[in-house]
């Protein structure tokens, strides 16, 4: 292990044991969420089908100034997109609204930039956008602090299981990328969760065939999610599970499970 990846451990480590906010899930029963950041259209139009075959409700953390723009990932989503997602039961969740990092700027700029976001989808949709996820998984020790106290939840990238106790300050999340080659990691998550409990939360950003480095193949989706349906773990948005966790604890060790260490 060579020493950026010492560095970006310790880092991970540090950030998840300062400002936590501590909630045990209310529920015995493994659950399963799926997760699209910035919101490439394909990330509906190409993953639809797949969640209704298997009742899948997903979170979409939409970074709304990339609303009817092309980037890497591919064209972005349209406010028919919304309209669809939303009426299909899908959580629509905010992530910024330009898309920045908290590293790279003010935190002044990057609270102001969190709430013209839930400002933008109260005027375009009437909903209060109350979960959220950092951009390019990026955290600081203020940020987890401050956009922590103004969310149900916040949402990075660093691997693992929620649970027993989550700290939805930070909540753990792992990817969903590339093809079926990926995917003996992926089972190796679904069977930890299926045995211990907790919650497990999956992202990925654009899906098709030939997806960018941080989206996924169809296949892939498919197969992950049929595969929780056929385990009978329970799936839901975001939303949902915050929904069942209604104790909070007063103290808190800094230890989130991992389940997989």
């Amino acid at each position: 292990m060579n020493l950026r990846v010492h560095i970006g451990k310790a880092r991970q480590f540090f950030l998840a044991s300062v400002h936590p906010r501590p909630y045990a899930l209310d529920t015995p029963e493994p659950i399963v969420s799926f997760c699209f950041d910035d919101f490439p259209r394909s990330a509906y139009t190409e993953a639809k089908a797949i969640l209704t075959a298997f009742g899948v409700r997903a979170t979409y953390y939409a970074a709304a100034a990339l609303m009817n723009t092309r980037n890497d990932l591919g064209d972005h989503f349209t406010q028919s997109d919304l309209d669809e997602l939303l009426a299909d039961g899908h959580e629509l969740a905010c992530h910024t609204f330009s898309h920045i990092s908290c590293r790279r700027v003010p935190l002044t700029v990057f609270e102001n930039d969190v709430q013209k976001s839930k400002d933008w989808f109260r005027e375009l949709t009437g909903l209060h956008s109350a979960n959220f996820a950092y951009p390019f998984g990026h955290v600081t020790v203020s940020a987890k602090k401050q956009i922590g106290a103004q969310m149900n939840s916040c949402r990075g990238t660093y691997d693992g299981i929620n649970g027993p106790i989550a700290d939805l300050n930070l909540l753990r999340a792992n990817s969903l990328y590339g093809g079926t080659e990926s995917f003996p990691r992926i089972d190796a998550l679904l069977r930890a969760v299926e045995k211990h409990g907790g919650w497990l939360i999956f992202y990925t950003h654009d899906i098709g065939q030939s997806p960018s480095r941080f989206g996924c193949t169809p296949a892939l989706l498919e197969k992950v999610a049929s595969t929780a349906a056929e385990r009978g773990l329970r799936v839901l948005p975001v939303q949902s599970v915050i929904a069942t966790a209604t104790h909070s604890l007063k103290s808190f060790s800094p230890e989130i499970s991992n389940y997989l260490a």
